[in-house]
């Protein structure tokens, strides 16, 4: 998967919205959260359980091509290389995992019309 069409496939969520919060780094919002780190150029970072023992299962199934996200991957968030051993639809299935997880915790008023 190439990561044009992973921000794409991003940017086709209701909601979701492009911002550099820092400098050359795109994330992908739905609301005021984050819910996919598109800034590399081989990987993406996505919410991928609710905490680190469910998103370990990336690790098991895939430990050249998933790691926890530095800084958050104690929360669940773990980076995907789009070019390795991960099939593309379980690229994009994560990405809408992390979309809905995202979603669900947001406010009320600040989740998109569905």
């Amino acid at each position: 998967m190439d990561p044009q069409e992973l921000l794409a496939h991003c940017l086709g969520k209701p909601g979701a919205w492009a911002d550099q919060p820092w400098e050359g780094d795109t994330v992908v919002k739905v609301g005021s959260k984050i819910f996919a780190f598109c800034g590399s150029a081989d990987a993406v970072g996505v919410k991928c359980g609710k905490d680190r023992t469910v998103a370990d299962e990336w690790l098991t199934r895939y430990p050249k091509d998933a790691e926890p996200l530095a800084y958050i991957g104690r929360y669940g968030w773990n980076r995907l290389r789009l070019t390795g051993a991960i099939p593309d639809d379980e690229l994009l299935e994560a990405v809408d995992s992390s979309y809905d997880d995202v979603v669900a915790r947001l406010p009320k008023k600040e989740r998109p019309p569905r």
